[in-house]
């Protein structure tokens, strides 16, 4: 059997399954893609140069009992390979720490946050970091820049710690732990030209019905209270204090924006245009929280 035609076959158990793609792919034919070419020891990005490639019995043998695994499981993907990509990067990931698939990430990667930063800006905050992606693409992208990497979760942070040592940025992002952004402040360092912030926002009702690969992930990074703004109000109430005088804050809220507008409806924020639309992802600056 050829590579491509095993593929097509798994993305057909995938797709009878009933499975939900949303960590890193959105359909069965690339998760089964991902899985194949994991498997096999090959990049992901490399169907096109292998896919007439003949596989023997062993190796159809352990693709299908990886794509066995990922249906019976119902466990997103990448915690199965042990790794997700976000803006072509690859992360270190298992279940200590939600899938990385942040839209701040692409913000970051087109440069869409640059023009609202200072000249002169030096300090980010990644908050609620998690497997500490979005830390890393701001070193980065900001090579000028030292990142702090706040989470509550030691058993995140554990996870953020791998990612920061494989991408060699330990001299540049310090991972602390502690809750929001008293916790960052009460750390050291002083105020940051720039907080990103990918926090629990779920509400209760939606995450009451999550498909089975979410509920896979930790509920802390995920539940965010009956309308999904708890931890947000304790952030704008802090994030002034936690700003320089020109700093802005990019907060990601998912599909809350009906709840965001109904918690702060007085509030002026700046949409972000994203791969999903221009409701996913809000800049604010301090002025407008002041």
């Amino acid at each position: 059997m050829k590579l491509i035609d095993c593929i097509e076959t798994q993305a057909a158990r995938l797709a009878q399954a009933g499975l939900f793609f949303g960590h890193g792919t959105t359909n069965a034919f690339d998760e089964a893609m991902w899985l194949a070419l994991w498997r096999l020891g090959l990049p992901l990005d490399a169907l096109d140069e292998h896919e007439q490639r003949e596989l023997n019995p062993a190796e159809q043998a352990a693709i299908a009992a990886l794509v066995d695994q990922r249906i019976s499981t119902r466990k997103p993907a990448a915690y199965l390979t042990g790794e997700a990509w976000l803006q072509g990067v690859p992360f270190t990931i298992d279940e200590r720490a939600i899938v990385p698939r942040s839209f701040i990430a692409e913000l970051i990667a087109d440069a869409s946050i640059d023009p609202w930063l200072h000249p002169d800006s030096h300090r980010v905050l990644d908050l609620c970091t998690g497997n500490g992606s979005l830390a890393v693409l701001a070193a980065m992208a900001w090579p000028e820049v030292e990142v702090d990497a706040l989470d509550l979760s030691a058993d995140a942070l554990a996870v953020a710690r791998l990612n920061v040592e494989r991408h060699r940025l330990t001299q540049r992002i310090r991972l602390l732990q502690g809750d929001g952004l008293a916790g960052a402040l009460a750390q050291g360092g002083g105020a940051y030209d720039l907080i990103l912030c990918n926090p629990p926002y779920v509400n209760s009702a939606s995450m009451a019905a999550l498909p089975a690969e979410y509920r896979a992930e930790p509920e802390l990074a995920l539940a965010g209270g009956s309308d999904g703004m708890d931890f947000i109000r304790q952030l704008l109430r802090d994030a002034p204090a936690a700003l320089t005088d020109t700093g802005v804050l990019v907060l990601e809220i998912g599909n809350e924006r009906p709840y965001f507008e109904a918690a702060f409806p007085a509030l002026e924020v700046v949409w972000m245009e994203t791969s999903s639309g221009a409701d996913q992802v809000l800049l604010i600056t301090k002025d407008q929280l002041l």
